[in-house]
Formats: C-alpha cells, structure tokens, sequence
C-alpha cells in the first residue's frame, strides 16, 4: 500500500497518508494534532524524514466517522447543486412562512394583553377614586380653607354623604390681643367688658366662644359666663362667614354685675365640639 507525505495548514504538522485515505473522502483529513480539517491532497509534501512522521492522524474509529460526515456533505453539495437550490427555495418560502405566523400570533396577542391589562387599569383607578374620595371627606375644613374655589364642590359631595364643610376651627391661631373691664359710669351695677379678636390665620375661622370669669380681690370665681358668637358679633353681620383671614373684631360688652363688685376677670376662648 502506498503512502505519501501531507502537511496540516493549521499546525504545519506533517503526517503520513495512504492512498486509500486520499481516495476514500475525496482527500479530506482531520489533522491528529490542531483537529484542523483539510484536503490532504492539496498539501502533499515531498519525501523528507521528519520527526512527527511518527505521529498518527488520529484514532481511526473517530477520524473515519468525522470525514465520513464531511465527505458525505461534500459530496451532496458537488453531486446535487439543484437540490441545493430547491432546498434554498424551499427554506426561504419556509421562513417567510414563519414571519408571516409569527407576525399574526403578535397582532393577537397585542390585544389580548391589552384586554387582560384593562381590569388592573379599571382596578387601580376605582382605588384613587375611593382614596381621594376617603381624603376629601376627612380633610375637607383644611381643603375648603386653603382651596377657596374647591368648596362649592366639596359642598354638593357632603351633600351626597350627609356631611357639612364648616369653617377652620384652629384656636391656636385665634387670640385676644387686648381687653378692658370698667364700671359703667351711669349704671352702678354695670362693667362693660371690651376685647380685641384676632384671626392669625392665613383663611377665614370660625367665631369661638367667649367665657368670662369675674373674680375678687383674692382671685376667687365670682361668676363665670359664656358669650357665643351670636351675643358679641355685630349686628347684621353673617356669622356663618366667619372671621377673615388676618382679620380683627372690636368686641364690645355690658354686663349686669348685681353687686359683685368684681376686682379681676379671664378671658377663655374656645369651640364648642
């Protein structure tokens, strides 16, 4: 059986091959060394002694199976190049075929998301809904006093609840700025009681109640009386306007004392609950 020398491309390993594997795939080899696949008889060397010329190709078992493969394919290509073309053909009305389902599965899709997104969409808004509507109806003294313009709506929705918008009750932001007791000059039995109302607050309150006490020379209760707003707000003034924003109210009072002779007196502000 004759042999002849062919270098790898890959590794510039040579080796020894028979005629019968140059004849058996066309001349194609798998190098022993760098596994680099290649014609054997398009690298054929000249006789010279080398030291890898001892080295195998590689395991027959393994090489014979790989060049089968590759022989096999090379074969199929130069023995049915119009079959080649058919299948090219065949494959790319295949994959035009595949884009054209794949483009209708995602137009149905598209929409049936969209369905399935709709009932969260639905969900989450009926939630706000109900958290605003929670929110207006705790807070709406403080939403009607700091947004004037949202109170005739927060009106006709207490309408619907049974519910009323009355004005801010901050009594930390209402004071009296300045008051006087003095005995009425005609009447013996009379002090009049005069005081200066002051609203701090950036918005319209409410009218508070006033309670007097009158107390002796030793600091004790003589009498004590509550004033509402409808017994010191002036006459044909709107209490259910309330006392504007940074607004003053001169009050002005007169009080039978029946003998107490009151020496000392308090003033109280506060908001019936």
């Amino acid at each position: 059986m004759s042999s002849s020398i062919t270098q790898c491309p890959g590794c510039y390993t040579r080796f020894r091959v028979t005629t019968e594997q140059l004849t058996a795939h066309n001349g194609i080899v798998r190098c022993g060394l760098c596994s680099a696949i290649f014609n054997a008889t398009e690298h054929l060397q000249d006789d010279e002694p080398s030291p890898q010329l001892t080295l195998p190709i590689t395991h027959a078992e393994n090489v014979e199976s790989e060049i089968e493969v590759i022989a096999d394919v090379a074969n199929s290509v130069e023995s049915q190049p119009s079959s080649v073309v058919a299948g090219s053909d065949e494959l790319e009305t295949l994959f035009q075929q595949i884009a054209a389902d794949e483009s209708v599965h995602l137009e149905h899709t598209k929409p049936e998301r969209k369905a399935r997104l709709w009932p969260w969409v639905i969900g989450t808004l009926l939630l706000l809904l109900v958290w605003f509507s929670q929110i207006a109806y705790y807070l709406r003294v403080d939403i009607a006093a700091q947004l004037p313009g949202l109170k005739p709506a927060l009106i006709s929705y207490c309408e619907l609840l049974k519910c009323t918008v009355p004005l801010p009750q901050k009594l930390e932001l209402l004071s009296i700025e300045a008051s006087d007791l003095v005995a009425d000059s005609v009447q013996p039995n009379v002090v009049n009681l005069s005081a200066l109302l002051h609203n701090r607050a950036e918005y319209t309150q409410a009218y508070p109640n006033i309670e007097l006490t009158l107390t002796d020379i030793q600091d004790k209760i003589l009498a004590r009386r509550v004033f509402i707003p409808m017994e010191y707000v002036h006459a044909g003034d709107n209490i259910n306007l309330g006392l504007g924003a940074n607004r003053e109210l001169n009050i002005q009072l007169h009080l039978d004392s029946s003998d107490l002779r009151p020496m000392g007196y308090k003033l109280l502000l506060y908001f019936q609950q």
